[in-house]
């Protein structure tokens, strides 16, 4: 970065550090501990539409790698396109499987990153439920290299529990990397895992 970037404010962004999602695990724990949320064993990466035969055969990489595990029952990743034009690659796991679901994602990031597709990569993410029901996400920002928490309201609507966000942004400030510009906390409605 050279003096002009610094007199006009313009910072690097920070690199994606696909490591950073091996942390989930652990901070399942704390958010079970501190906040009655466990894993749902479904997780997906989400990414700009991508077509073309160089895509068709990361996917089907993707899908023999994450095929090879002898644990897994079902389809391991399967793509979705959702209705605002990206696409998710899903994986599911049983719900007290999280590290491998963390392993299937990083491993879907890591395929699509060899490949060339990194520009296209937008987030990751793994979902949660509590005992009454409510839905969170923790999202990892492939651009930023840090999460946040995603909680929907029950009943659709299109409206979120900025509450209990900021509540899980608390519970797990020691755990993981969290955004710190709110506005980055985007809403991922519908997203596979929630």
């Amino acid at each position: 970065m050279g003096l002009l970037d610094i007199l006009l404010g313009r910072t690097r962004p920070v690199a994606p550090d696909l490591d950073r999602l091996f942390a989930l695990p652990s901070a399942a724990v704390t958010l079970e501990v501190a906040a009655g949320f466990t894993a749902t064993g479904d997780g997906a990466v989400c990414f700009a539409s991508v077509e073309g035969a160089a895509f068709e055969q990361t996917h089907r990489e993707v899908r023999a790698l994450l095929d090879a595990d002898n644990e897994r029952t079902g389809p391991p990743v399967e793509l979705r396109r959702d209705e605002y034009g990206y696409s998710w690659l899903v994986s599911h796991r049983s719900p007290d499987g999280l590290p491998q679901l963390v392993g299937d994602l990083h491993a879907v990031n890591t395929a699509m990153e060899a490949n060339g597709f990194g520009p296209q990569l937008l987030c990751s993410l793994a979902g949660f439920r509590d005992d009454s029901g409510r839905a969170l996400a923790l999202v990892y920002l492939y651009k930023r290299g840090a999460f946040y928490p995603f909680a929907p309201l029950p009943g659709g609507g299109g409206r979120r529990d900025s509450a209990l966000e900021l509540q899980v942004r608390a519970t797990l400030g020691d755990d993981l990397r969290i955004e710190p510009d709110l506005g980055r906390w985007f809403p991922v409605w519908g997203a596979p895992g929630l």
